[in-house]
């Protein structure tokens, strides 16, 4: 979808999600050392202002202002710094092995980007680090409730998995989660960059 249909769905009313942080964010990484985070297509801020909240220095990234706007309120209003970056996730370039941990959650971009935008975001992991990535799995669209219904905008662990060399994959599965009563399917990849790895 093109920034001005987000810009549109972001300004429909307050929250267009909820404000509280992903489970799966909060179990993948609630005992990990607070450091450099990254939260690529990061919305509204929910995931980055957990993160901050728990003294991590935040940089978020996505190409909606009004989504970025909206989450440098919420910072302000809980008293938390986070750095917010409007860019398109199809050119932006962060900075190489820079990022304890990089996030990305439920993106929206097909292919052939989507594997270029996986790549970029391993390649931003310092040594030591890890890489969440979280998206609607393709068995979503049979299997499970909401979610996009383009085929192109989902896929599977392995999809993952094959676009990020250099980092040792901790879990690459299929997540089920209740939303509203029914079942929804996501594709998780958790990995970590061994130190002294090139």
């Amino acid at each position: 979808m093109s920034r001005e249909i987000w810009n549109a769905r972001y300004a429909e009313r307050e929250l267009i999600w909820s404000a509280e942080p992903n489970e799966l964010l909060v179990t993948r990484t609630e005992r990990l050392a607070p450091g450099r985070a990254l939260d690529i297509g990061a919305g509204e801020g929910r995931n980055a202002l957990w993160l901050a909240e728990r003294g991590w220095q935040v940089t978020a990234v996505d190409f909606s202002d009004v989504a970025i706007a909206k989450g440098r309120e919420a910072a302000h209003h809980r008293g938390v710094e986070v750095e917010w970056i409007i860019a398109d996730l199809q050119t932006y370039v962060p900075t190489e092995r820079s990022f304890d941990l990089v996030i990305e959650f439920y993106i929206h971009i097909p292919e052939p980007w989507r594997p270029q935008i996986w790549r970029r975001a391993a390649d931003a992991v310092a040594e030591g680090g890890t890489l969440l990535i979280v998206g609607h799995d393709v068995s979503n669209l049979e299997g499970g409730h909401g979610g996009p219904q383009n085929p192109a905008a989902l896929f599977a662990p392995q999809d993952v998995v094959g676009a990020i060399e250099g980092l040792d994959v901790l879990e690459a599965e299929q997540v089920v989660r209740d939303v509203d009563g029914q079942i929804a399917i996501d594709a998780l990849v958790l990995a970590r960059r061994g130190v002294n790895r090139l």
